[in-house]
Parts: C-alpha cells; structure tokens; sequence
C-alpha cells in the first residue's frame, strides 16, 4: 500500500521552515554595508576629539564685537601617534589663544600648537594624556572612486557622530585660506556640517584616508577631505620643524595664454605660462634678471601652465638651489638661471 500523501499549504510550509532554522543574532541580520559602517566607525571613534579654541575679546581678526567675551570656536582632530600628536586643520586653531581637547572618554587636557600650514589646511597640536588610541592611516593613493567613506567628528558639538558615503572622485583641487591650491584633495559624499572639520575619512577597515577640511554650502553631498598622504608629510614637517618650508621668487604674476602658432614655433609643452608682471626688490627674481613682460614657461624642464603649477614646484628642495627657469621674452626662448628663497610666513 502507498502512503498517504499529506498536502501542507505555503503558510504552513514557511511556518515549518522558520521553526527548523536556528535563531539569529542581531549582527547575522544586518547587511554587509551595515556591517562595514559599523566596524569603521567603532575602529577610529576612540582617537577622535574634540577641540575647543578661545580667542582674545576684541581680536580684530576673529571677532567684529565689541563684547567683553572672547571668542570661541570648536572642530574636530584625531590622534595619530600615541605620545599625544593630534592632526586637525588649520582653520580650526589658527590664531587660537587657547585650545582645549576633549577625549571620547570625557576627558579633557589643554593642548599647544606644534605647527600649522595654511597653504593646506594642515595644524598639527599635542596634549600631554596617557592611554591614548591612535589611528592607522591608510594609503590614499590605493583609494577608488564609488568605495565606502565614513566620516567622523563632531559637528555642532555632538561628538562622534558618524555619516557614510562614498568616494565621489580624486585629485580634485581646492583653493586654501592662503590662496595656494591644495592638490590630490578627495570628494566625498559623506555629509559634513560645521564642527567636522579636522576629523577623520576613513574606509571600511577604519584606515584614515582624508582629513575632512570643506563643505559646498548651497550644495547637498559634495564635501572635501586633504588626502592622508599630503597630512602625512605636512605632520611629518610641522612635527620636525614646526611649518613646512616652501620656496619662492619674489614675482607677482598671472596666468597668461600663449599663440599657440607660437607654441609650436618654438616647440612649446603647453600653450600658457605665468606672465611677470613685476619683480620684488632684492629677491631671488630680480637677482636673476627676470623682467617685466616675462613668461615663465618651465621650471627644470617641466612645464609650468599658470601660477598654481609655479607654487605646486617651489618646494622645500628647490630652496637655495640653483634651477633653471625656461622664459619666453619677446618671441624667444630663453633659460634663466635662479636660486629660490626660503618664504617666510607671518602668522
């Protein structure tokens, strides 16, 4: 005799099924990205602070009243060595008469300026604490466009609060406080807020691949990070020496379009170079005999297309060095032989 088949409806057949299955934990139901977010963000929350600065009452840099209270301010950093070295941005502590750090542990140190580099957004503070967490940085030359970036900071005063994105693109440009452009920067869409500044961007393994450092006001979802690699020869610098050292020429110059029949008369890289428009008495310029009208065109063999290439090739190394500059001067090519100046910042 056969046996008796016995029908189960789908209700009944799902009903079974969940029965048979072993319970889940609250991890196991979330998705990956989930998972990612949160394993990031609890990796780098403990080195992320918070800074409060003061400034004087009356500075007229900082504060247009005329109240008797100071000014305050507040961004974000996060600790990268463990005896204490934080990294923020310039325009969090510039200026700053005092500056406070608070731990995500609730404790709160006094914190001194080791160095600060307008040109990229770039300081560098230490607080004297034991127990600290450091971060680990990444590699942002390894980043691509569409992965997972989640930044951390404390906007508006809520410390630690985490948002995620993606990397929205690389190498993009942005203008600093001091006028130079910032290379290699990384666009996110992470949202930041005021307070973020300072703060960590870091992939799915907690890694530090950005300092976040801007934000587009009017626009939703485009957000700016330095990239991790230029903070790690900016904080290298200020940690050693205090700034980072740059050279210069002494020209005030513009951006200028060349005849590109020209260009190619005279076997020209580029169509454009940086036109003199005067030189500063005494400076490494006029001592090399570059004149009005000038247009600097390469620096060492390579092309120079406007004023942002000139600043991106006087670096620390050109700096009392001998460089060969290639000017065109009324229709001809020519080499100028200058030696850069160290350039003195004023606070």
């Amino acid at each position: 005799m056969k046996p008796a088949l016995h029908l189960v409806s789908n209700e009944n057949f799902s009903a079974i099924e969940s029965a048979s299955r072993p319970p889940m934990d609250d991890a196991a139901l979330l998705d990956a990205y989930s998972v990612a977010v949160i394993e990031a963000a609890e990796k780098i929350s403990p080195s992320v602070v918070n800074i409060d600065i003061q400034h004087k009452a009356g500075d007229p840099a900082r504060n247009r009243s005329r109240g008797p209270n100071p000014l305050r301010g507040s961004g974000s950093g996060f600790i990268f060595t463990p005896d204490g070295f934080i990294l923020t941005n310039s325009h969090v502590i510039h200026s700053a008469d005092r500056i406070e750090v608070a731990l995500p542990d609730g404790r709160r140190y006094p914190a001194r300026l080791i160095g600060d580099d307008p040109d990229t957004d770039l300081a560098v503070i230490r607080i004297d604490a034991p127990n600290l967490s450091a971060a680990q940085l990444g590699d942002s030359n390894s980043i691509r466009v569409g992965q997972l970036a989640v930044a951390v900071g404390n906007p508006y005063g809520f410390q630690c609060t985490v948002t995620a994105g993606v990397v929205s693109a690389m190498g993009r440009s942005l203008r600093s406080n001091s006028g130079r452009l910032i290379d290699d920067v990384i666009q996110t869409d992470a949202a930041l807020n005021p307070g973020n500044s300072g703060g960590p961007l870091v992939n799915s393994r907690g890694e530090v691949i950005g300092v976040n450092t801007a934000i587009i006001l009017p626009a939703q979802g485009i957000c700016f990070a330095i990239a991790v690699n230029t903070a790690k020869f900016v904080g290298a610098r200020l940690i050693r020496d205090g700034r980072v050292r740059r050279s210069f020429l002494g020209v005030a110059g513009q951006n200028v379009t060349i005849p590109r029949s020209l260009a190619r008369r005279l076997n020209m890289a580029t169509a454009s170079g940086v036109l003199v428009l005067s030189a500063e008495k005494d400076s490494p310029a006029q001592k090399a005999g570059l004149l009005e009208g000038d247009v600097i065109i390469a620096m060492e063999g390579e092309a120079i297309k406007g004023v942002d290439d000139l600043h991106t090739h006087l670096t620390d190394e050109k700096i009392g060095v001998e460089t060969a500059l290639t000017v065109l001067r009324r229709f001809t090519k020519i080499t100028v032989p200058v030696v850069p100046a160290e350039i003195r910042t004023v606070a």
